[in-house]
């Protein structure tokens, strides 16, 4: 391959995301939603962003015992979002993609989390997602949204 340039992004924005911290989940999400929605960006693709983000932000409070981080990076034409933490890692990522299977801890299931969508409303959203983890070492997401998709 030749020598290309890095691309760079116009903007990234970077949340640390603390484990079991319920009263914060979700403001991570709310701000990007605000951001994305300040800078214009289709109805739409705000809605998926928001979506991705919620669900990766809670995975972080519910699995990631060292906290994690949610870095989301703006170009021309797509919106990259990451999720990194040193959690426990998820033990069979084809499994955990099934709607409704949740390893969730017993004290977030007895507040309403954890229903066992997160993963699955990540990829949902996402035109392309890869995801990472090996046990006891943590877990990396990348969810990817074209802006121009079918226009």
């Amino acid at each position: 391959m030749g020598m290309n340039k890095k691309e760079v992004p116009l903007l990234i924005w970077k949340f640390p995301v603390n484990f079991r911290d319920i009263e914060k989940a979700g403001e991570v999400a709310n701000k990007i939603k605000k951001r994305l929605q300040n800078l214009g960006m289709k109805s739409e693709i705000v809605w998926r962003a928001s979506i991705i983000c919620f669900e990766g932000e809670m995975n972080l409070v519910l699995f990631a015992e060292k906290g994690g981080l949610t870095r989301v990076e703006v170009f021309p034409d797509r919106i990259d979002i990451f999720f990194e933490d040193e959690g426990p890692g998820v033990k069979d990522v084809n499994l955990a993609l099934t709607p409704g299977y949740s390893t969730a801890p017993d004290w977030a299931i007895e507040m309403g989390f954890g229903a066992g969508m997160g993963l699955y409303n990540i990829k949902k959203n996402s035109d392309l997602f890869e995801i990472f983890s090996e046990e006891s070492k943590g877990t990396w997401i990348h969810s990817r949204i074209y802006l121009n998709k079918g226009t």
